[in-house]
């Protein structure tokens, strides 16, 4: 009878056990199902999110501006690199994340990366020591008028491709008077503050004009008169300022230089001199021309827009003279209420040229017409048709998170709204994930009816819209991972709680590699989550 009764025991502890087992099972089925239909839950409101919001209009009296942008491609894929380098050692502010910013510096140090990280660095300290992200509103050069009488200088004009010009008469120099009335500091800091002003407006205003990427000048020197007599230490000391400047951290903004007007003995004393001074990269950029060769200057510049000293047909006799009426677009009223319309926004072309120039595909990015700050919501040069976020070989995946109502305030009108209704577990998916979320808006028709550029911006949505889908997906992957990380500890729990004999349990966790070493390699955010969840069902 006691064998009888020490078998029953033994098979009521086995259905027991049985029990709890299937038990179990029909738990952890039904949570997976439970993830798994959440997560496509998940899909759908954000594939819903994204067609409502490509229907939404908003107001279309803001400007946006149509630009073509043509990149080379291996030029693109470098700026792609170095911009990735930059953001993992945190050098990379807001309001200096621009393609062709970061495409200036590579062209500077040949491509080299390495290189052109140390310069780019170089370049961030120099700003900061300097003040030249504030020197537009804290320097004020209050003897500009003197000084441009002992060194006549000024922006005056387009060249025939759009690019603002610059104007020295170097001949009419005299430097000896002008540290009479400036420093090499002050100096130095004025030309900054040229440079800062070009920049946030030149360049801008000659890109909205010429509906191109304008982000260089065409310089024009003229050396009519000048001799030994004005290449003094002093005037040595300004040049070699101002070229270490120009060089390190505002390089290739030249496109092209004229010196006109040269004498033989500048062509065999002077100019052999300066280029001592001037990059090698410069050099190939500077034409040197006689006085009898200046046609070859209406080549590059329509006469309109030349000065009549330099065989135009511009006097400006009501803004005293050429070089100060600061004729050019970012004088036009118009043009500035647009760069100045913090809601403007360039409609970018961007056509991808081979090394063949052969075309591989075109397509539309929408962004500010000027970068916001660094306290602004929206970043300068962030956008979901960035190649250098969409792009196969890098690691960042596009931004995903909904906006704020201030966000909003300040987007283009070309963009939607993104009010829509993402729940906090969207977010916090994306939020774990290492995700964020931004809105890719679709583009709206302005008031005038136009439809440029509208279906291929509408193919952009699309595809974002794949590449989320496609972002959502892995997470179902991975949640499916974490429930089946959940079922393995239970089951080991399980083990330790049913099962007296530990060599059961042993050899179970060599079977499911569960071992301290394997359990290290899990990711600590997955462990934690499952931790959590078995503690709570304890």
């Amino acid at each position: 009878m006691s064998g009888l009764e020490g078998n029953e025991a033994f098979d009521e502890t086995g259905e027991r056990k049985s029990d709890l087992e299937n038990s179990e099972d029909e738990r952890r089925l039904s949570k997976m199902r439970s993830l798994k239909k959440k997560a496509m839950n998940a899909s759908n409101r954000f594939t819903h999110s994204f067609k409502r919001r490509r229907k939404r209009k908003v107001n279309s009296k803001v400007p946006s501006v149509p630009i073509e942008d043509v990149r080379d491609a291996n030029e693109e894929r470098a700026v792609c690199e170095l911009r990735e380098k930059l953001l993992d050692n945190n050098l990379l502010p807001t309001r200096h994340d621009d393609y062709h910013t970061l495409l200036r510096f590579l062209k500077a140090r040949d491509f080299d990366i390495e290189r052109t990280t140390l310069m780019w660095e170089e370049m961030l300290n120099w700003r900061k020591e300097f003040g030249a992200d504030t020197i537009l509103e804290d320097y004020e050069f209050t003897e500009l008028e003197e000084v441009l009488q002992q060194y006549p200088q000024g922006y005056h004009g387009v060249d025939r491709e759009g690019r603002p010009i610059y104007i020295e008469r170097l001949g009419m120099a005299h430097p000896s008077k002008l540290m009479q009335i400036t420093s090499v500091e002050r100096y130095l800091k004025y030309h900054v503050q040229e440079f800062e002003r070009a920049f946030n407006e030149k360049f801008t205003a000659c890109s909205i004009a010429a509906k191109r990427q304008i982000c260089s000048t065409t310089t024009i020197l003229d050396v009519q008169g000048l001799g030994l007599k004005n290449f003094t230490p002093t005037a040595a000391s300004i040049l070699g300022a101002v070229t270490k400047v120009d060089s390190n951290y505002y390089p290739e903004t030249l496109h092209h230089m004229f010196v006109i007007n040269a004498s033989p003995t500048f062509k065999k004393y002077l100019w052999p001199a300066a280029q001592k001074f001037l990059d090698a990269k410069t050099i190939p950029k500077i034409q040197v021309l006689e006085p009898k060769s200046l046609g070859k200057l209406h080549e590059a510049i329509d006469p309109s827009q030349l000065p009549n000293f330099l065989g135009g047909s511009c006097s400006c006799p009501s803004e005293g003279g050429c070089l100060r009426s600061n004729m050019g677009p970012w004088n036009d009223l118009e043009i500035m209420k647009v760069v100045n319309n913090v809601e403007s926004t360039f409609a970018r072309q961007i056509t991808r040229v081979s090394s063949h120039h052969q075309k591989i595909d075109s397509s539309v990015q929408i962004r500010p017409v000027k970068g916001r700050s660094d306290t602004s919501t929206f970043e300068s040069g962030s956008d979901a048709d960035d190649p250098c976020l969409t792009s196969p070989n890098n690691s960042r995946i596009p931004e995903l998170a909904s906006a704020s109502d201030e966000a909003v305030a300040f987007d283009s009108p070309v963009y939607h709204s993104c009010d829509d209704d993402f729940s906090p577990r969207e977010e916090a998916i994306a939020a774990d994930r290492g995700l964020e979320i931004s809105c890719t808006r679709s583009p709206t028709v302005d008031s005038e009816g136009s439809t440029s550029g509208v279906a291929l911006q509408v193919s952009e949505v699309e595809l974002d819209l794949h590449k989320t889908k496609k972002v959502l997906h892995a997470t179902v992957v991975k949640q499916l991972e974490i429930s089946e990380l959940m079922e393995r500890l239970q089951q080991y729990r399980f083990c330790y709680m049913f099962c007296s004999d530990e060599q059961c349990v042993e050899s179970w966790s060599r079977e499911e590699k569960l071992e301290e070493v394997n359990v290290r390699q899990i990711p600590p955010f997955f462990l934690f989550s499952v931790m959590l969840i078995v503690s709570e069902e304890v």
